[in-house]
């Protein structure tokens, strides 16, 4: 029996494992909507994909863009069936009191206020529907801490908890799941481990267990903490 088409969309898609997984997906056939905010990285994402996919800018933190892209991807490919906000950006390496203000709010902005601005914007379309399945990457510093990357690490707590809630509310037929992705050799992962970020599989290794596991994700992981294989 060959498995459905499924529409997926997939935040910071132009890097790391946003990227990894729109070209896993896309390889096995799926609908792609995908967005970042890097032009150049944007065009070579899209020359990969097949043309059905959908590849546009989309800044998290933009109101205004995240109601365009959304406008967008429901008018081509209607509510997404898969849902992964994948878009965060980490803190440079510093003790919490040496962080700027401005970088702190960055990584809030990104990492939990744009899960919530996409989720106003999609979540609407999928709950009328009566279906689809919410993955909000987290972290194994969503889970645990360490030093001088505190900003990071409450945002991705805060992706726990929030996601945690949501799935609390949600109708039957939808999920939300945090997801913790592991530890993956990633340009945010050089920012903190250097060199020493060779000994864990690249995006490309990840993403093709991954993308198989994300598939099989249901209504029955509501709210359940998973890590991916």
């Amino acid at each position: 029996m060959i498995p459905p088409v499924k529409h997926i969309l997939i935040t910071g898609a132009t890097r790391g494992l946003g990227r990894a997984l729109a070209l896993g997906f896309s390889g096995q056939g799926h609908t792609l909507s995908a967005c970042g905010t890097h032009p150049d990285a944007l065009a070579a994402l899209a020359e990969e994909l097949p043309e059905d996919a959908l590849v546009l800018r989309c800044d998290v933190t933009s109101p205004e863009e995240v109601a365009e892209f959304a406008e967008s991807v429901l008018e081509r490919h209607g509510p997404p069936d898969l849902l992964i906000n994948n878009a965060a950006r980490i803190n440079a390496n510093a003790p919490l009191w040496e962080v700027p203000e401005h970088e702190f709010s960055k990584v809030i902005d990104v990492n939990l206020k744009g899960i919530h601005r996409i989720l106003r914007a999609f979540l609407p379309p999928m709950i009328e529907r009566g279906s689809g399945i919410v993955v909000n990457l987290s972290s194994g510093w969503g889970r645990s801490t360490a030093p001088e990357v505190a900003p990071y690490c409450c945002s991705k707590w805060g992706v726990e908890g929030l996601t945690r809630a949501l799935a609390q509310e949600l109708p039957p037929g939808l999920a939300a799941i945090p997801l913790n992705p592991g530890v993956i050799d990633t340009d945010m992962l050089r920012s903190c481990f250097g060199a020493d970020s060779s000994h864990y599989p690249s995006a490309t290794e990840w993403a093709k267990t991954a993308v198989p596991f994300l598939l099989g994700l249901g209504p029955a992981h509501n709210g359940q903490p998973l890590t991916a294989p």
